[in-house]
């Protein structure tokens, strides 16, 4: 595996502006060099401990914690220990594996999974037996070995064969086969390095989500073609299931057919409430035109009264003012009776008139 980098290594680097390397730094910003990626740890599952060759003559000297945060040689990796059933193996278990691998700057992390048998008599049964259990830890990135049928209590003679320098755990006391907690003897050795637990999720949650809902995982494994046999359902149960299924079906039916009728009725009453606003609108719009045509203060008022004072100042002639100088009318011709110099008689009112008429004749006549 490729040793991280070690914290002499991880200098803070600064930014410049007119730098050659990365983000604007310099080879004397202390960045580390850029390495080749071992990526056959990706490639391939991790070994099993019983599959690897171990060179037992070198002797075992446990490395101290100062000695392991402070960082060690490629060729001596500090040798972490992680031990547990992994049942359905989930998001918990592989952070776990994680924060135990991250503990130190070289890590070798070792997993133990204990067997069927020792699991069902000390702790209960398993959904998944040993073989696929083992399989999903070898195939966690974080895994460099795995061991096999791995011990409840770890003792001298294991931690000594497996070379292992600390152990990694949550602190929480583990109490089982009679202990009140079985990694009580490692914390008091020194070896003992403390994980945290992920809340939220653990098999015996995944595991009680699956009896709470157990109904439901039954219809849908019948639905994905599984037999009542191979779920072991009775009879009655998978006519039951059978019939809620159908049931459902007709459900899902009703409630879509009332969401597209709430949107249909939705949206009618959208475009009633937009045809109502443009009628009021309208509405508004024509009272006050026929207000402004016809209404006590309207054009059609003014326009009569126009009109009216117009026709009457057509019917009657303007009187003159009394101040005024009276213009005489030309005098109108007067008639003359045949062989007579006198005029007909004339009313009073005519009379003033028809004296210029008067000397008019005489001179008539004395022409004549």
């Amino acid at each position: 595996m490729m040793d991280p980098p070690s914290s002499s290594r991880l200098n803070p680097r600064k930014r410049r502006k007119d730098g050659s390397g990365p983000n604007g730094a310099t080879e004397l910003d202390g960045i580390p060099p850029k390495m080749s990626r071992l990526s056959f740890g990706l490639r391939e599952p991790a070994p099993f401990s019983d599959e690897i060759e171990v060179d037992y003559s070198k002797p075992y000297v446990r490395l101290t914690l100062e000695e392991a945060t402070r960082g060690t040689p490629l060729d001596r990796p500090v040798r972490v220990y992680a031990d547990g059933i992994f049942d359905l193996f989930h998001s918990g278990h592989a952070r776990a594996l994680m924060q135990a691998k991250n503990l130190f700057p070289n890590t070798h992390l070792i997993v133990g999974v204990c067997s069927d048998e020792l699991t069902h008599n000390l702790k209960g049964f398993t959904v998944m037996n040993e073989s696929e259990r083992y399989d999903a830890v070898q195939h966690c990135r974080y895994v460099d070995e795995v061991v096999r049928n791995a011990p409840w209590t770890l003792t001298p003679e294991f931690l000594a064969e497996h070379q292992i320098d600390f152990v990694a755990h949550d602190d929480i006391p583990y109490s089982s086969a009679g202990s009140d907690d079985v990694y009580k003897h490692i914390k008091e050795a020194g070896m003992f390095a403390p994980t945290q637990r992920t809340e939220g999720i653990s098999t015996s949650d995944i595991i009680t989500r699956i009896v709470r809902d157990y109904d439901v995982y039954a219809r849908r494994n019948l639905q994905r073609g599984y037999t009542a046999k191979e779920l072991n359902v009775s009879f009655i149960n998978e006519k039951r299931y059978h019939l809620q299924e159908r049931v459902d079906k007709v459900k899902k039916r009703v409630k879509d057919v009332e969401e597209k009728s709430k949107e249909f009725v939705q949206k009618v009453e959208e475009k009633s409430i937009d045809l109502i606003q443009k009628w009021e609108e309208k509405s508004r719009e024509f009272i006050g035109n026929f207000l402004e045509m016809f209404g006590p203060e309207g054009a059609l008022k003014h326009m009569l009264k126009e009109g009216k004072g117009r026709m009457l100042q057509a019917i009657s002639p303007k009187q003159s003012p009394s101040s005024s100088p009276t213009h005489e009318r030309s005098p109108s011709p007067s008639f003359r009776w045949p062989f007579s110099t006198k005029t007909p008689p004339s009313s009073p009112a005519n009379r003033s008139r028809n004296q210029s008429a008067v000397a008019y004749d005489i001179s008539e006549d004395e022409e004549d």
